[in-house]
C-alpha cells in the first residue's frame, strides 16, 4: 500500500513552524531552555493538529451521512505510545525527523520519553487497539469505550531477582493525546432501591440509587493507516459527586471529608484490581457497570441527538462486547429503554 503524503518536504518549515509554536505557547518554553520532555510534547501536539483536522472532517461526515457506527466496549485498550504510530499514519515521520533536526533535536532521543498508555494488559487490550486503528483505516465511524486508568495495571521492577509491582505514572505530567470533555458528565447509580413506575406497564420500575458517582468524559482520537480516517477513544474517569464534604473537614476529620472521593475515583485508578477479597470483586463489578453504563447513555444520547426515537437503533448502531466485562451492557440497555425511556417490553 502506498502512504498518502500530507505534507511534501518542502513543507517541513511549515511543520517546524508549528512544532515552534506549541513549545512557545502550549508548553510555555523558550527553545534555547527547553528539555527534551518539552520537545516530545510540541512534537505530540503539533500532530495531534494534524490528526485532530482529519478527526472532525470524519465526524462531520458521519452525521450528515447517518452513518451506521460502531461502539466497541472494552475494559481494556493497549494503545502505547502513539508519537511514532501517529506520525507514521499521517505519512510525515521523516518530516518530523527533519523538521526536529533543523531544531537540534533527535525525534529517536525524544519518542522514549513517552509514556506507555497504562490502559491495557495483554492479547484483549492490544485487539481493542487494532480494532480501533483498523476502523478507522477502513473508514467505519466508530467509537471505542473504556476505562481511563490513573495506574493501570502495575509498573514493573525487579529487585534481588524478584517481580515488585508498583504503580504505573503514566498521567504524572498528562497526556497530550487526550480532550478533556467537561461537558460530557453523567451520573452513574449504585445499590439503593427499586419501585414500580406507577400506572402502565407493570414491568416498568423506577430505580433510586444508594450512591451517585459521575462518569467523565476523556476523547483520544485515533487515526488510521493512510492519515484519512480518525475515529474517537472515549474513556471515562470516576468523579465524586462531591469532592470535598467541607463541613467534616472543618470538624477536624480531614481524611473523612474526602472519603466519598476515594471510594468513587477507585474505580478509575487500577486496572482488573486484585479479586482475591470480596472488596476487590465488588470493586470489578463496579468498574465493569461503570463503563457500560456510561457508554450506552452516551450512545442513546447522541442516537437521539440525530433520530425521533429509540426504536430505530439497531439500525443505525452496532455494539460489540470485547469479552465477558461489558456483558452487563445487555441488562443496562434493557434496563434504560423500558424503564427510563418508556419503551414496551414486548417492543
Amino acid at each position: 500500500m502506498t502512504r498518502p503524503r500530507f505534507i511534501s518536504p518542502n513543507e517541513v518549515s511549515a511543520l517546524r513552524t508549528n512544532i515552534l509554536s506549541k513549545l512557545t505557547y502550549a508548553v510555555g518554553k523558550d527553545p534555547d531552555n527547553a528539555l527534551d520532555h518539552d520537545w516530545f510534547q510540541a512534537t505530540a501536539l503539533a500532530a495531534r493538529d494534524y490528526i485532530v483536522d482529519r478527526w472532525m472532517s470524519r465526524t462531520r461526515e458521519a452525521y450528515r451521512t447517518g452513518q451506521k457506527r460502531v461502539y466497541y466496549l472494552s475494559l481494556e485498550f493497549l494503545i502505547g505510545r502513539l508519537l511514532i504510530d501517529s506520525l507514521s499514519n499521517l505519512g510525515i515521520l521523516e518530516e518530523t525527523r527533519r523538521a526536529l533536526a533543523d531544531l537540534g533535536v533527535d525525534l529517536e532521543r525524544i519518542r522514549g520519553l513517552e509514556p506507555d498508555a497504562a490502559l491495557g494488559n495483554g492479547g484483549l487490550g492490544r485487539l481493542a487497539a487494532c480494532f480501533m486503528e483498523s476502523m478507522a483505516t477502513l473508514g467505519i465511524a466508530s467509537h471505542g469505550y473504556g476505562i481511563r486508568y490513573e495506574h493501570g495495571l502495575f509498573r514493573q521492577v525487579i529487585a534481588d531477582g524478584f517481580q515488585l509491582e508498583q504503580p504505573e505514572n503514566w498521567l504524572d505530567f498528562g497526556n497530550p493525546w487526550e480532550f478533556e470533555r467537561a461537558e460530557v458528565v453523567y451520573e452513574i447509580g449504585f445499590g439503593g432501591s427499586v419501585a414500580p413506575y406507577g400506572e402502565g406497564d407493570p414491568r416498568r420500575q423506577i430505580w433510586h440509587p444508594g450512591e451517585r458517582i459521575r462518569a467523565v468524559a476523556y476523547d483520544t482520537p485515533v487515526i488510521g493507516w493512510g492519515g484519512e480516517g480518525a475515529n474517537t477513544l472515549r474513556l471515562w474517569r470516576a468523579r465524586p459527586l462531591e469532592i470535598l464534604h467541607l463541613e467534616t473537614f472543618n470538624a477536624g476529620d480531614h481524611v473523612g471529608a474526602v472519603a466519598n472521593e476515594a471510594r468513587a475515583e477507585s474505580i478509575s485508578r487500577v486496572l482488573y484490581p486484585a479479586d482475591s477479597s470480596e472488596a476487590g470483586q465488588e470493586l470489578r463489578l463496579r468498574q465493569e457497570y461503570f463503563f457500560v453504563a456510561a457508554s450506552l447513555a452516551d450512545l442513546t444520547r447522541r442516537h437521539l441527538k440525530q433520530h425521533s426515537d429509540l426504536l430505530s437503533l439497531p439500525e443505525h448502531v452496532s455494539i460489540q462486547l470485547n469479552d465477558t466485562h461489558p456483558a452487563i451492557a445487555v441488562a443496562e440497555l434493557m434496563r434504560l429503554l423500558v424503564d427510563v425511556h418508556g419503551i414496551p417490553w414486548d417492543a
